[in-house]
């Protein structure tokens, strides 16, 4: 993967930035899927790049950048895991992922494809892991990287990488949702929920919920937030009822100032992470 080579000056091992920059979509892709956070996957790719920056100039020789820039990144990403999970301990309610929102104004390279490893229901299904079990997990499962690539990356045995990628793998499996659902229904049913809170009428949402379904709410340290999950149809349809409320009667108020923001945006706004 990367040896040092002595004697060689910096002019000899040039930084590949065209290179880097086509990997970046790879590597933040990595590193958001590990992490969970929009701002800390950028952060850790633009200090993967330092890193082989100064790597590169200081004489080593990069056999594969591809496996040298995941390596960082992993690397980072796993110790980032590590001291994150110290400071959610103390985090008000429940921690969820942030949501990969696909904006004109992001870079081409930091645009990733909203693909299902990319879902809100998957990332909370890699919280399970373990930062090393999710690191193998993601390399071999979504990136399909060799194992004893893996091995490198996280510096284990190859062996025991197999032993960690079998146990997520039977995590995830334990706990996926019991039924697939098309990306046209994802929509359909986000629509008339939405809709349902926007007008208030939350009997369409009896049908739609399960007798067991949970909420959580996270405002990411910056809006309203839950301190803990509620349970059960009844106390989830209390919950839906005082957001809509809150929405409609905010919309109102707003509208009286001159702002053009529907209930619709509102009630997404108030249940993000629901």
């Amino acid at each position: 993967m990367a040896r040092d080579r002595a004697g060689d000056s910096a002019e000899d091992t040039p930084v590949c930035t065209d290179e880097f920059v086509a990997l970046r979509p790879l590597l933040f892709s990595l590193a958001y899927r590990m992490t969970g956070s929009v701002a800390d996957a950028e952060d850790i790719v633009s200090e993967s790049y330092l890193r082989l920056r100064r790597a590169q100039m200081g004489g080593t020789r990069i056999d594969s950048l591809k496996t040298y820039a995941s390596s960082v990144v992993t690397r980072l990403s796993i110790d980032h895991l590590r001291s994150a999970r110290m400071r959610r301990e103390a985090y008000f309610g429940p921690w969820l992922p942030e949501p990969l929102v696909e904006t004109g104004s992001r870079p081409e390279f930091e645009r990733v494809e909203l693909a299902d490893t990319l879902s809100m229901a998957f990332l909370v299904l890699l919280e399970t892991l373990s930062p090393t079990e999710r690191a193998v997990f993601l390399l071999r499962e979504v990136f399909e990287f060799d194992y004893p690539e893996i091995a490198g990356i996280v510096d284990k045995s190859e062996t025991y990488c197999r032993q960690l990628m079998r146990r997520a793998r039977q995590h995830v499996e334990a706990r996926k949702p019991r039924f697939d659902a098309r990306d046209q229904q994802h929509g359909e049913l986000a629509t008339r929920f939405f809709g349902a809170l926007e007008h208030g009428d939350l009997d369409p949402l009896i049908t739609m919920l399960a007798a067991d379904v949970v909420a959580y709410g996270d405002g990411g340290g910056n809006g309203p937030s839950l301190p803990r999950p509620i349970n059960g149809r009844d106390k989830v349809l209390r919950l839906l009822a005082a957001i809509s409320n809150a929405a409609r009667t905010s919309t109102c108020t707003s509208n009286k100032c001159g702002s053009t923001d529907s209930p619709a945006r509102c009630s997404s706004t108030l249940t993000d992470g629901c």
